[in-house]
């Protein structure tokens, strides 16, 4: 197996950063979600530079939906980031994350009243999915007196090599306007008295593993900004969505890296730029890809049981971690205590759901495991806590962040109080 530069093995111990993850699970308990700060950094960088080396104007913007917690939106605020928003709860996290209001995208195809009326109290430039939001955004601007920046998402109908639930872009898919309708939008806008629309907005899906379909992606928006820039739109930037997949299993090829990815959408971007005459910011939306391998999930061997095969129980389930269950997704398992020994025999590690689908990982060949061992799935960063739940009355576990050999919480672990705090008994009980 392959592991990127944050992670090692010393003594048979698996590290991140400069600390050892089993004195990490002693430390802070188990189920234990654990990120490394620099690894977030390098991967930031490594998109500024393939992009930013091509074009002067490009913005990062990102994706909160894979990791929200506010320690790493503070990590990408200090770099410059901003982010692509999908409530009011991320809105709010980022701008107090420190995030500038108008580097942030507050997305979304069925966005309340009142998340209009905190975009528009905030000064967050909004990504239209209708022309019925569009005119109740323009109704609640005017009210508060403020002029609303938009753009619109655009459908491009592309098909990608993804999981279908995650695939955003397909023709059939409950987000955006069709790339051949999407002028009626943009005249409509034009026409608005507290809208501007000053940019346009795709995204094609998660988990690409390919540069054609974002190239793809480039030619189909750029045609279309060809037709809004005769129309009289005047572009501040143009949004290319989400950014690269990850290669969770560590034995196959590499993912495409960042300056491949700068190849493929860049040349068609700039040369319309240029023949248009016009020089508007590139904007990205990466979030796997930024955070997805910084971080493992370390979770403790309740017991091993053999039965039709052996199944090693952890106390990490899919409430924890729900890709697998839900996507049938692979990520790779090691003995975090055991790493570097030979493999001895195959295990499926299974959590502590009452669901025959808790399954974290099917027939893996690991060192023999026992009780009390401790299991680390790797490349957990990216919608592992933000998508875990309390499933079966379990609170959700902590988050760990290192920087070198220091580590410190950024969440605490969940107590029955937190599970109960929101819970109110009707006065007939």
């Amino acid at each position: 197996m392959t592991l990127p530069p944050h992670l090692s093995v010393k003594d048979r111990h698996l590290w991140i950063g400069g600390c050892d993850a089993v004195e990490l699970a002693f430390k802070y308990g188990t189920p234990l979600y654990v990120t490394d700060e620099d690894r977030i950094r390098a991967n930031f960088h490594g998109y500024k530079k393939a992009l930013s080396s091509r074009y002067q104007s490009i913005r990062i913007l990102y994706a909160a939906k894979a990791n929200g917690n506010p320690a790493i939106l503070k990590i990408l605020a200090e770099e410059g980031a901003g982010a692509d928003v999908f409530s009011s709860g991320e809105l709010i996290i980022a701008l107090q994350a420190g995030m500038k209001p108008e580097y942030l995208l507050f997305n979304g195809s069925s966005k309340t009243e009142a998340d209009h009326r905190l975009a528009v109290e905030k000064g967050v430039r909004v990504s239209l999915d209708s022309i019925d939001e569009l005119m109740q955004l323009d109704r609640i601007a005017g009210e508060a007196g403020k002029i609303v920046e938009v753009s619109f998402r655009v459908n491009p109908a592309i098909d990608v090599p993804t999981h279908p639930k995650i695939a955003t872009g397909l023709a059939t898919s409950k987000f955006g306007i069709p790339a051949a309708t999407i002028t009626e939008a943009y005249a409509q806008a034009l026409v608005c008295k507290n809208v501007v629309p000053v940019g346009i907005h795709c995204h094609i899906g998660s988990q690409i593993l390919s540069v054609e379909p974002f190239a793809k992606e480039a030619q189909v928006l750029m045609e279309v900004v060809a037709e809004l820039h005769k129309m009289g739109v005047k572009f501040k930037f143009v949004d290319l969505g989400g950014g690269l997949g990850v290669c969770y299993e560590h034995y196959g090829g590499p993912a495409p890296a960042f300056d491949a990815y700068a190849d493929a959408v860049m040349p068609e971007i700039i040369s319309t730029f240029t023949r248009l005459g016009i020089s508007p910011e590139i904007w990205i939306e990466p979030g796997r890809s930024m955070v997805c391998d910084s971080t493992i999930l370390l979770t403790k061997v309740n017991s091993v049981k053999q039965a039709h095969k052996t199944f090693v129980n952890v106390d990490a389930g899919f409430n924890t971690l729900i890709r697998p269950a839900m996507y049938d997704s692979y990520h790779e398992v090691m003995v975090a205590n055991r790493a570097g020994e030979d493999q001895a025999e195959t295990y499926t590690i299974t959590g502590p759901i009452c669901e025959t689908g808790d399954i974290l990982a099917h027939d893996r060949k690991l060192p023999a495991v026992q009780a009390g061992d401790l299991i680390a799935l790797l490349d957990a960063g990216a919608y592992g806590y933000s998508m875990a739940s309390q499933y079966n009355g379990r609170g959700r576990c902590a988050e760990v962040l290192v920087k070198g050999d220091r580590s410190a919480l950024m969440r605490r672990a969940e107590t029955l109080d937190d599970l109960l705090a929101a819970v109110v008994t009707p006065p007939w009980l």
